[in-house]
């Protein structure tokens, strides 16, 4: 059902890259809710994925932009506002990739110029991201820019590896130029920390189908799904959430506040 949230609204989305894409479900939703907008992926992305098919569900055009290079993302922003007559109100930012985890590499024994990589594309693009789109004078003024979190930023969780230290940065980034950009222009920046969710990205973390039911036992409401968490970023896309910014925001069933559950004590007491 839709409430129109986004209705003339013009936006940028990152990071879409199949059906199982928390970014795809953002994309799905703010469409639905009356929103214009680009959709972006690295060239490499979009040759493996399918976004073609959501380009078209969305009567969205495809801009292609490594978004660790200014000159794309500039490039991006112009024919963005371009293509949507205006200057843009929302952008999602859900990138993330750590070579050291794709290649099952010890956290004590990384490949540092991996983990410069890990920080670049999933973290210091954020701050890229802002910048350009402060220079070019991009944003209206009350738009909303979210990117995608998780709670190993703040908790420990040793598969996650290098990407706790990349999420950990995006954070810090939202709150820094969340200041800046509230202001000068009224722009809101917000993270949200998002339960383990089974994207391709997620799925490539060591021993995630085991996190993942775990986290469901320690989450009073279960895990988020990517389709929740799709609603939840179009809300602060949304007029009804403008003096929200700086802010992480936890969309996980309760999971970081959850010292046990019921749940996972029956399946302990299975064991003993």
């Amino acid at each position: 059902m839709s409430h129109n949230l986004l209705k003339g609204k013009r936006g940028i989305i990152f990071g879409a890259l199949d059906e199982r894409s928390i970014a795809w479900k953002v994309a799905q939703v703010a469409h639905a809710e009356g929103a214009s907008f680009t959709l972006t992926n690295a060239p490499i992305a979009l040759r493996m994925g399918t976004i073609n098919k959501l380009a078209e569900e969305c009567n969205a055009e495809i801009i292609p932009a490594d978004a660790t290079s200014v000159e794309d993302l500039e490039n991006l922003f112009t024919k963005s506002m371009e293509v949507l007559g205006g200057k843009i109100d929302f952008v999602l930012h859900s990138i993330g990739m750590s070579p050291n985890v794709r290649k099952g590499k010890d956290y004590g024994d990384l490949n540092y110029d991996w983990l410069m990589k890990t920080l670049d594309v999933s973290a210091i693009s954020f701050h890229k991201v802002m910048q350009t789109a402060e220079k070019l004078d991009a944003m209206n003024e009350w738009g909303s820019i979210m990117a995608l979190s998780y709670i190993a930023a703040q908790r420990t969780f040793p598969d996650y590896s290098d990407m706790a230290h990349a999420k950990a940065m995006l954070e810090s980034i939202a709150r820094s130029y969340g200041e800046r950009f509230a202001r000068l222009k009224k722009v809101r920046v917000n993270t949200i920390s998002q339960s383990p969710t089974m994207t391709t990205a997620g799925t490539g973390v060591g021993g995630f189908d085991v996190f993942y039911d775990y986290a469901d036992k320690m989450s009073p409401l279960g895990n988020a799904s990517a389709e929740d968490c799709a609603k939840y970023c179009v809300m602060y896309f949304s007029d009804f959430t403008r003096m929200v910014t700086m802010q992480n925001l936890m969309h996980d069933g309760g999971f970081s506040t959850s010292g046990i559950t019921d749940r996972l004590i029956e399946d302990l007491k299975k064991d003993n």
